[in-house]
């Protein structure tokens, strides 16, 4: 089934306005001032938020790098 009548450019464009995608932006670390992603655990330290800090010793998350 067709739609009745054409949309208009414009129309598509003002839809399409809300579809762009927006890049990541990390914050620091602050006990080891790297960059990390929000809602995950740091690299270098395991840390993820005030009061928890993991350790995955398997995949090198919050251990010393020899």
């Amino acid at each position: 089934m067709l739609p009745p009548f054409r949309q208009s450019y414009g129309r598509s464009r003002r839809r399409r306005s809300h579809h762009a995608l927006r890049g990541i932006t990390p914050s620091t670390c602050p006990l080891s001032g790297m960059p990390k992603l929000c809602h995950r655990a740091s690299r270098d330290s395991g840390y993820v938020r005030a009061g928890l800090q993991i350790k995955v010793p398997k995949l090198g998350i919050g251990v010393t790098r020899d």
